[in-house]
């Protein structure tokens, strides 16, 4: 998976409480025109401990400040036994349409985290590969 650094929301974002995504990507313009589907991908890149839950959602204003922002899409609550080292999860397939100028992740953790941290971005297509065996 190939991730530009101006379209990440969270690079190895420590999350043991709710909080935002260290990022804000700000698209210019609202909307996103014609052309190719872009995904909203997660990835855990140090495995969670000690909570219940984390839930990610995908928050769109036309304000820097957030002020009347809308939750675009969001994850169930996924449990702290799956948030494991490499664990992705996607937020609503692609990119929505709805989508404004500013963007932010919100992430809501229910119980103690103690660890776990996560990579998240817009992505133009993921990788999927599976290895081959020798000799083929």
């Amino acid at each position: 998976m190939i991730l530009d650094k101006q379209n990440l929301f969270s690079d190895d974002q420590a999350v043991t409480v709710t909080a935002d995504s260290t990022n804000v990507i700000d698209l210019g313009i609202a909307g996103m025109g014609k052309g190719e589907p872009v995904r909203l991908i997660a990835q855990v890149t140090e495995t969670f401990d000690g909570g219940t839950s984390l839930q990610a959602s995908l928050v769109t204003s036309d304000s820097s400040t957030f002020s009347g922002a809308t939750t675009l899409v969001e994850t169930a609550a996924i449990a702290e036994a799956s948030l494991l080292a490499g664990y992705e999860f996607g937020l609503g397939g692609f990119m929505p349409e709805e989508i404004k100028r500013y963007n932010k992740l919100v992430y809501t953790v229910v119980g103690t985290m103690t660890a776990g941290t996560i990579t998240a971005g817009f992505l133009l297509d993921k990788q999927n590969w599976a290895a081959v065996p020798d000799g083929i």
